[in-house]
């Protein structure tokens, strides 16, 4: 026995620590065909797609698309994005555009982080995690990359990261004020949510009463 434990102490071998396994944050009930947005805002999706510079350098871009209206809300491109840039860049979008009602997206680790979780939580959104390796259920931000790596990163060779973010603006509003989308009638993004903005605020307000309405025998009769 003493034997075995030199050798065991001489060949520096250990007990292999238990791994605990981390349970996979989302499931089917989550994808985008199942719990479909039905107004602006109620849905916005998120993805990361990665690409380089001619001189080998990465580029990280995060996009958010709102579901229902199709409008690409950002396009950011930057050498590296962190929870922490991603809660700073949501704060900024939400002034400008409204605090949607849940949010999209895979289980990455940018998305899965205990301070973005956090940090959503507080601001009484929820997440829709869908089901792992399962792309398809986040369907709108899938098909907006495809999009975007077809039209914009096959065909460009971004010679910087500051010329990499101009032609992202650029491909962005293309897409939202000047391209019509079937899906939205024919309409481009800016325009199908400007007119849902326009209805929402033509709709009549709730009537109502100064006195308390009584109800009397002759009113019910």
């Amino acid at each position: 026995m003493k034997r075995v434990y030199r050798i065991w102490i001489d060949e520096g071998l250990r007990v292999p620590r238990k791994v605990r396994k981390k349970r996979a944050l989302g499931h089917g009930g989550n994808a985008c065909h199942v719990r479909r947005a039905m107004s602006t805002n109620e849905v916005w999706c998120w993805d990361f797609i990665y690409d380089r510079t001619v001189y080998g350098q990465s580029i990280k871009w995060l996009s958010i698309v709102d579901e229902y209206t199709r409008r690409c809300i950002t396009l950011d491109a930057s050498r590296s994005i962190r929870s922490e840039d991603v809660i700073n860049r949501l704060s900024e979008l939400f002034l400008m555009y409204g605090v949607p009602k849940h949010i999209r997206s895979d289980n990455g680790p940018e998305f899965i982080a205990k301070s973005i979780q956090d940090w959503v939580a507080r601001m009484s959104i929820g997440t829709l995690y869908v089901e792992p390796e399962s792309p398809w259920e986040n369907g709108y931000a899938e098909s907006f990359h495809s999009r975007l790596r077809d039209e914009l990163m096959n065909v460009t060779e971004f010679e910087s990261l500051a010329h990499a973010r101009a032609c992202g603006v650029t491909w962005r509003e293309d897409y939202n004020d000047y391209r019509p989308h079937s899906s939205l009638g024919g309409l481009t993004p800016t325009e199908f949510a400007f007119r849902c903005a326009a209805s929402v605020s033509a709709a009549p307000p709730l009537q109502q009463h100064s006195e308390p309405l009584l109800l009397t025998q002759t009113s019910l009769s």
